[in-house]
């Protein structure tokens, strides 16, 4: 089997169960998810298996997650069944809370940074926001999307950013605050 097939030649891709324009509003959602998936293998391979055993389980879980949601978007086919639900939403929770409890009280806003892995998930958080919000641009403009998809990208956006300051605090490396941020975190 041949990797290119030329019949993304003309500007269009195959979606399951229909073909559209690369640039359509679908194409860009699940385009800036893989995207995502990406920054989140940079960041596994980045990431020492015995000190973050436990994000590295996460992130595994998360990718397959995330290859289900870029499925997901790509049916468009009139009887769908779709592979997210909201289990891992609340397992991404529970880890938000582990992890929060793990790293020092925010008070002020801090620079995305520290370690190369941090940095890292620092990015793919930054993507995550980016394709949430191409899911609610493509939610206002299609009616037939998985919702459960934009839920679950908000979520991940915080578990990234819990995920990259515990990196910094394992590696004893100091989060930054940003020097003009107030006290913006309160309890």
């Amino acid at each position: 089997m041949k990797l290119y097939t030329k019949t993304g030649d003309t500007g269009k891709t195959s979606l399951i169960g229909g073909r559209v324009d690369k640039d359509s509003l679908r194409v860009e959602a699940y385009g800036a998810i893989d995207e995502l998936n990406s920054f989140i293998g940079k960041a596994v391979s980045e990431l020492d298996q015995a000190l973050f055993k436990d994000i590295l389980t996460d992130l595994e879980a998360i990718q397959h997650e995330l290859f289900d949601a870029g499925g997901d978007l790509a049916n468009v086919m009139k009887e769908r069944h779709y592979k997210l639900t909201e289990q891992p939403i609340e397992v991404l929770e529970s880890r938000i809370d582990a992890l929060s409890d793990e790293a020092p009280p925010l008070q002020r806003f801090i620079l995305p940074g520290g370690a190369p892995a941090a940095a890292t998930l620092h990015i793919a958080r930054t993507v995550a926001r980016r394709a949430e919000r191409e899911m609610v641009t493509l939610m206002k403009e299609v009616e037939d999307v998985p919702k459960v998809v934009q839920k679950y990208l908000n979520r991940l956006s915080d578990y990234l950013f819990a995920a990259a300051r515990v990196v910094n605090v394992r590696l004893k490396v100091a989060d930054v605050e940003y020097i003009r941020s107030g006290n913006v975190f309160k309890k």
